[in-house]
Order: structure tokens, then C-alpha cells, then sequence
């Protein structure tokens, strides 16, 4: 059976703070949502992520949440997908909380996350 993903938001990439915040209060603006302030990023609503310096992907990242993480990494893997070990994060529980595939697609990185 194969597992169903779902877009968690658009990670976009930022030279740095001050633009994350700009494009994070503008697209807040066109779409009607509200900001969130975070660590490594600026928030507007659920859907956009502007990121405070580039991370990973040439333009940014693409999440996309999946009920089972743990039966998703393995048909990935089945389908011939590599995963980058070193970005998995875990719950304090010790479970896999997301990870990022090892390509990039149109100029994203892809990280699939638990939820």
C-alpha cells in the first residue's frame, strides 16, 4: 500500500533576516495570514516558510507530511531514493520526526515530516 503525503509549506530561501521578515509580512499580507516568528525562519500562516539564511535546495524546500514517516522512508528507499541521514531529526521519544531526500527537484530540497 502506499503511503499518502500531504504539502506542509514552501520553505523559500533568504539572504538573510531582514528579507525573510519582509517576504514573510508581504506574503502574510496577499494571502491573509498570520506571521509567526521563529529560531532559523520567518513564518506567514502555515504555508510559507522564509528562511533567514539559505539552507538546503538552490531555492528553498518543499515538506510534505505523512501520517506514517516511518512506512513512507521505507518505500522511498523502496523506489530507489536516497534520504540525507544527517538532517534527520527525532522526537524526544527517539521517533524519526522528518528528514530530507537526498536530491534537490526543480531547485528544492524535500523533506518529509511526520504528521
Amino acid at each position: 500500500m502506499e503511503n499518502k503525503f500531504e504539502l506542509a509549506h514552501l520553505g523559500i530561501n533568504t539572504p538573510d533576516p531582514g528579507t525573510a521578515l519582509e517576504l514573510a509580512k508581504l506574503l502574510s499580507l496577499v494571502f491573509n495570514l498570520k506571521p509567526r516568528h521563529g529560531q532559523k525562519s520567518e513564518f506567514a500562516g502555515e504555508y510559507f516558510e522564509c528562511m533567514k539564511s539559505p539552507f538546503l535546495g538552490q531555492n528553498g524546500h518543499i515538506a510534505m507530511r505523512t501520517p506514517d514517516l516511518d512506512a513512507a522512508v521505507a518505500e522511498l528507499k523502496e523506489k530507489g531514493f536516497a534520504l540525507k541521514m544527517e538532517t534527520a531529526a527525532y522526537t524526544e521519544d527517539g521517533r524519526l520526526k522528518n528528514i530530507y531526500l537526498d536530491d534537490e527537484f526543480g531547485g528544492f530540497a524535500i523533506h518529509i515530516m511526520r504528521g
